[in-house]
């Protein structure tokens, strides 16, 4: 094609002749330039006669698209039904169900689209759901404390429910002072681990009451408390679920620290 073009512009052109204001074959003279009859003008191409025209970045993405694959249920407005999963699915259902899609259907840029959109909008709406749960869990115990009885509200007003960092530090203490009670059990008695429990418990809740006489007659009366709670239950428990290793006074230490703990972690 390029050497047939090429050898058509190389042709001479005839000689033309002036008669007046024209020249023979239908030419034109304007302003001393010779307008030539449309049958000799250059003809307009629509493409390029280079090899490869067409091949640039825009013509590459046109191709691609038409080959790569179309999700079929990208126009749904059902974010469930155009994922595939059920409205009662789990997040890693959804989440498996998703990333599917976007591999399937790669490099159709509506359909990645539609799939992010739904996949979004699930999630979106599972957070508001259990936002909106937990609210109306928190509405419902605060109305049951403003309509249980007067006794009940007072007895209410000395507990408080720390953050969770306090309680897990707290349990891990208490927790370790048990497992050094049970594993000295054998050569004394967990005198020592009590006293330090009650301690413990004393500087906490003079912590949050800024009153030592008070914290220290709170935590004593709750080692008293948690003591006596411990001789009534533990003859209770049948013997062969107690180690023999185990004796009556470390197994009511260990009733001992439960009560130190809820006393110095939810007492005011």
């Amino acid at each position: 094609m390029q050497a047939t073009a090429a050898a058509f512009l190389a042709r001479p052109l005839p000689r033309l002749r002036r008669i007046g204001g024209r020249v023979a074959d239908g030419g034109l003279v304007r302003g001393g330039l010779v307008a030539l009859p449309p049958r000799l003008r250059a003809p307009r191409c629509s493409m390029s006669l280079s090899i490869g025209a067409g091949a640039g970045a825009g013509g590459d993405r046109e191709f691609s698209y038409e080959h790569v694959p179309v999700f079929p249920r990208y126009r749904m407005r059902d974010p469930y039904k155009l994922l595939g999963v059920d409205r009662d699915a789990s997040e890693e259902e959804i989440r498996s169900a998703r990333n599917f899609l976007i591999q399937q259907y790669a490099g159709h840029e509506p359909s990645e689209e539609a799939i992010e959109g739904a996949y979004e909008k699930i999630i979106m709406k599972s957070y508001q759901q259990r936002k909106k749960t937990k609210i109306n869990l928190k509405t419902k115990l605060k109305k049951k404390v403003e309509e249980s009885p007067s006794w009940v509200k007072a007895l209410l007003g000395y507990f408080e429910v720390p953050p969770m960092d306090i309680i897990s530090r707290r349990l891990f203490f208490f927790a370790f002072i048990a497992g050094w009670s049970i594993a000295t059990s054998a050569e004394n008695g967990p005198a020592f681990q009590l006293a330090i429990s009650l301690f413990s418990c004393i500087y906490f809740l003079n912590d949050k009451m800024k009153n030592l006489l008070r914290a220290s007659t709170t935590g004593f009366g709750v080692l008293v408390g948690g003591w006596i709670m411990g001789s009534l239950l533990v003859p209770l428990i049948p013997t062969f679920l107690i180690p023999p290793t185990w004796s009556l006074e470390l197994l009511t230490s260990l009733v001992a620290y439960v009560f130190l703990f809820l006393g110095c972690t939810f007492l005011k």
